[in-house]
């Protein structure tokens, strides 16, 4: 014979109430940031082309491109260039030991030169219009016919004009 054992399992639930959701207020988080001053600079190029001694002056101008956190106030100014020889009055490009001379201005009327704010040059001057946006300062150069030039010995001139930005 054969006994079947049947059980009958009772899940019981015990009703402790329905709970409701409380909010309460227990504090803040504070936050901040301290957005620092910015800026740079891109090199620029200036190229004169072919210099005919005899034949005039020669002139072009480089773009100067510079980046700044918006409303920061800069300053660029530019050295006397690599060259021996060279200063900011008359700034000199090389070949070998033979030199050029030309220098860099603040306007195409070529009256001031663009140097370091030291005896007569000026610096240019700027404000930042967002560290994605350029702000483009000119150098105007002049190659001239001088009498120094006529003598020039034929090759290729060069000289690098160091780009320092204050903020």
């Amino acid at each position: 014979m054969r006994k079947i054992l049947l059980a009958t399992l009772t899940a019981g639930v015990m009703s402790a109430g329905v709970a409701n959701a409380v909010t309460v207020s227990g504090g803040t988080i504070t936050v901040s940031a301290t957005v620092q001053a910015t800026c740079s600079a891109t090199s620029a190029n200036l190229a004169f082309g072919a210099y005919t001694p005899g034949a005039g002056a020669k002139t072009g101008s480089a773009a100067i491109s510079v980046k700044c956190t918006k409303n920061t106030p800069f300053t660029v100014a530019l050295d006397k260039g690599t060259t021996t020889g060279g200063a900011l009055a008359q700034r000199l490009m090389a070949s070998g030991t033979n030199t050029l001379e030309y220098n860099l201005f603040t306007s195409a009327a070529l009256t001031t030169v663009f140097g370091d704010g030291t005896g007569t040059t000026a610096t240019a001057a700027g404000t930042g219009t967002g560290v994605s946006n350029v702000v483009t300062i000119t150098a105007f150069g002049n190659l001239p016919d001088s009498a120094n030039n006529q003598l020039a010995v034929p090759g290729s001139y060069s000289d690098v004009v160091n780009v320092s930005v204050t903020y």
